[in-house]
């Protein structure tokens, strides 16, 4: 027998299927990560006399440190690989975990949501490049998919997990983090045999870059980004709000009211990515920013008639247009960016959405304390609808023009072949 290590078979590495679901695990992992604190601040700011105001900058800080690592980490992988980029993300995920558990006052909730801001940015913009590159080049529609599913999902389980431990678990802000902890570690774990995407021939080494966007998809990249930001816009309103409005329309003390409202939106927008496949990009954002339109006007209408049931489909049909929404806008980006560019133009889609999901909560945080949860929801609501109808243009004149495209006859060369149409 011979036992020569050269002639042994090579180590099992997981197909397309598993890195692309292990990938996609990441992102939801981390968004989860993002919603599951939510329904955990009314113990904290009971426990540490907390203002509203001061858990707003609690969530912005989050927010920011997102920001900030996607402006400066925002290309890394391009440069120094997917796998070695997102398992550096899912660490620093893991330390930011240790710190909520060891939270003995207001600034280590500061430390711990800075630390997993720049965490989250890090891992999602390489493994939102890394999903384009698993099926040999880059399937967008695919990768689109998985990611929409896996925020959706993330969103909306992160955030009735944290609910549900907070409701009946012991240590209920020890518990929820012990629980991502184990995770992540069985992520961490899973990355280290997912294949790598970005080949050695194409690596430069280790260097900085800024996020940007190629003069050449500037228009798709522009119709991308209204659609998510009409979408992580009211995800970050409804994430800073509903832990107020839920328990009052559902007429409920229990912290599950927040939790269900956070699931129904989250989990219903992991349908349309699902069942609208074949549709047009551009199409799919229009559908999108018209459930979003209307299910804030219910939303706005069952706050006027304190209306539980109403409230509850208004959820729905918001998280409807979410996922209409991302799966649009992902792929609209996703087969626009260069292969060589994809982190760098990836990292310039998420700023926008954090800043789309940060920037509106922030300021509503602070209007809250003026104004109430309900008449701050209307006017935030209002602004969204607005960006929404714009948005909507947008989509079906991009819609039409791409029609016309299809179906007008193109001029052949002088040699006699046919262009093509980009």
């Amino acid at each position: 027998m011979n036992n020569d290590a050269s002639t042994a078979p090579p180590a099992r590495r997981p197909g397309p299927g598993p890195a692309f679901a292990l990938t996609a695990g990441v992102i939801g992992v981390c968004l989860a990560a993002s919603a599951l604190p939510s329904p955990l601040y009314r113990l904290y700011a009971a426990q540490w006399h907390l203002q509203t105001s001061t858990v707003t900058l609690i969530y912005a800080t989050y927010c920011f440190g997102v920001l900030v690592s996607l402006l400066a980490f925002g290309r890394v992988s391009d440069t120094w690989g997917r796998r070695p980029v997102i398992v550096a993300g899912l660490v620093g995920l893991l330390v930011s975990m240790v710190v909520f558990m060891s939270a003995s006052g207001t600034g280590w909730l500061f430390a711990a949501r800075a630390v997993q801001g720049l965490a989250t940015g890090i891992a999602i913009s390489a493994s939102g490049a890394a999903l384009l590159e698993l099926y040999q080049g880059g399937n967008p529609a695919k990768a689109s998919l998985y990611n929409v599913v896996a925020s959706a999902l993330g969103v909306g389980v992160g955030g009735l997990l944290g609910a549900v431990l907070v409701q009946y678990a012991p240590g209920p802000l020890v518990t929820p983090f012990i629980v991502l902890t184990a995770l992540i570690v069985v992520l961490l774990l899973g990355m280290l045999g997912v294949p790598e995407t970005v080949t050695g021939t194409s690596r430069t080494g280790f260097r900085m870059a800024a996020p940007g966007v190629p003069r050449q998809i500037i228009a798709p990249f522009t119709l991308a980004a209204l659609g998510i930001t009409c979408t992580w816009s009211i995800i970050g309103i409804y994430l800073g709000l509903v832990g107020t409005l839920a328990p009052a329309l559902l007429h409920s003390t229990s912290q599950l009211a927040a939790g269900l409202a956070i699931l129904a939106l989250g989990g219903t927008s992991a349908v349309p990515p699902l069942v609208t496949r074949k549709m047009a990009p551009a199409v799919q954002i229009a559908w999108g920013t018209i459930a979003l339109t209307g299910g804030i006007a219910l939303t706005a209408w069952s706050l006027s008639a304190d209306g539980a049931a109403l409230f509850v489909v208004a959820s729905v049909v918001i998280g409807i247009g979410v996922g209409f929404g991302m799966f649009g806008s992902l792929r609209t980006v996703g087969a626009a960016a260069p292969p060589d560019r994809r982190a760098q133009v990836m990292a310039a889609f998420y700023i926008v959405a954090y800043a789309a999901i940060s920037l509106p909560a922030v300021a509503a945080g602070f209007s809250v304390r003026q104004l109430g949860a309900v008449q701050t929801f209307q006017i935030f609501g209002a602004g969204i609808v607005v960006v929404s109808v714009g948005t909507l243009l947008l989509a079906v004149t991009r819609q039409r023009a791409q029609t016309r495209a299809a179906v007008t006859p193109v001029p052949p060369t002088r040699a006699g072949a046919v262009t093509e149409r980009g």
